[in-house]
């Protein structure tokens, strides 16, 4: 008797040791698949959910370019205001100004196959080349911006030299009133006069 009270007694504990073995394995699989989160991690996800951060750019990022696409579409009439020559052309101009011709061949051979039109892609990187002195590579978006407002407007001009050194007022000595500059007198104009018969 006392065997089978051990028999019965070893049988149960092995049912509930393989039971608490797979209970384990599970909950070990279920801990790795979903991983604990480490102390930097932890304090990622108090301050917010790094996922949802990366998805509200995204979101501003599309809504940016949608808008972008539709001021192109409003300043520009003609097909250089689609939205795929404002896109392409907008890639060919950057690629040109990074150098990579190579590439910039290739979306330009793209760009035209949409109908659009070659010149204002020459055109919008004449107008990047004269800014070139106020795009700053450690500013994000310098270059994309002025790529955009290059592609809007082709003939802007940078802001003038003459405009940031004004001309020197005249000096006067002592109570003396300034002197107005002297007018140029007009030349006299040759009369016609009849020439005498010899």
């Amino acid at each position: 008797m006392r065997r089978r009270l051990l028999k019965l007694k070893n049988t149960g504990l092995r049912h509930l040791a393989v039971t608490g073995l797979v209970l384990l394995m599970g909950a070990g699989g279920a801990l790795a698949q979903s991983g604990t989160p480490n102390p930097q991690e932890q304090s990622k996800q108090q301050s917010g959910n790094p996922a949802d951060a990366t998805v509200k750019a995204a979101r501003e990022s599309n809504q940016r370019k949608v808008e972008e696409f539709t001021e192109a579409q409003q300043a520009i009439n003609g097909p250089a205001g689609n939205p795929e020559c404002v896109w392409l052309g907008r890639r060919v101009v950057r690629l040109m100004y990074n150098d990579d011709l190579d590439t910039a061949f290739r979306h330009l051979d793209l760009y035209d196959r949409f109908g659009c039109p070659g010149g204002h892609v020459q055109a919008a990187f004449r107008c990047l080349s004269r800014f070139l002195a106020q795009i700053d590579d450690k500013v994000a978006g310098s270059l994309d911006n002025r790529i955009h407002s290059c592609w809007i407007n082709p003939g802007a001009q940078p802001q003038a030299a003459a405009a940031a050194s004004p001309t020197p007022a005249p000096t006067t000595a002592g109570n003396a009133s300034p002197t107005p500059a002297a007018s140029p007198s007009p030349a006299p104009t040759p009369s016609a006069s009849p020439t005498p018969a010899k």
